[in-house]
């Protein structure tokens, strides 16, 4: 009934003889996974990071992905090495493991902590993180500083009570991105720069 459950049980649900149906326990150590990356520019999608996916009825669209962030190199050229300002149709669930997210260097997302960007909502990279990327020399570098892992999905998340009460719910997690500088005049075009002087509208401070 979409409800939660608890049961409690006297031993490990491992602990048995045989496994019957399609289902069966399996560890598997995410540092041992081998991740794709750009070898020249741009930051590609975050599908490359796909460990487990469940594919549902509509072609290209997923009921959950399971996508792990761990250690690796970033050599991209002429590129905003963090993850983009974006919005899409899924859902995405993330969660540190341990050290710091590449892409919240500022603080506040610690080991242990997770985010949740619902559906079309938008989100991107701390100021702090822009800032340091906007201004880091493009040479090849190790990010070996933590692990993350994202649960995305085309479904739709609804968040129990307890969480939305929790003491440890971050209530000003949108002020990450306050000190980020506003860097777009409003300009359309090249021609438009070109030909016309910008109003006050168009200044930058």
């Amino acid at each position: 009934g979409g409800k939660l459950f608890e049961a409690r049980l006297d031993h490990s649900p491992f602990d048995v003889v045989a496994w019957a149906g399609n289902y069966a326990p399996f560890k598997y150590d995410l540092r041992r996974f081998c991740c794709m990356n750009s070898v020249t520019f741009d930051h590609p999608d975050p599908s490359i990071y796909t460990v487990l996916t469940a594919p549902s009825h509509e072609p290209g669209t997923a009921i959950a992905d399971f996508v792990v962030f761990p250690p690796r190199w970033m050599v991209m050229e002429n590129t905003f090495r963090p993850p983009w300002f974006h919005r899409n149709c899924m859902t995405e669930f993330m969660g540190m493991i341990y050290g710091t997210y590449d892409a919240k260097q500022g603080g506040g997302f610690q080991a242990g902590g997770a985010s949740l960007h619902a559906c079309m909502t938008p989100h991107g990279p701390d100021a702090a993180t822009c800032d340091k990327a906007a201004n880091a020399e493009l040479g090849p570098v190790k990010f070996d500083g933590g692990m993350a892992f994202m649960f995305e999905t085309a479904l739709m998340l609804k968040l129990t009570p307890h969480a939305l009460e929790s003491p440890q719910r971050d209530r000003g997690y949108q002020k990450c991105w306050n000190d980020i500088p506003k860097v777009f005049t409003g300009d359309t075009s090249p021609s438009e720069r070109t030909q016309r002087p910008p109003s006050k509208e168009h200044e930058v401070n």
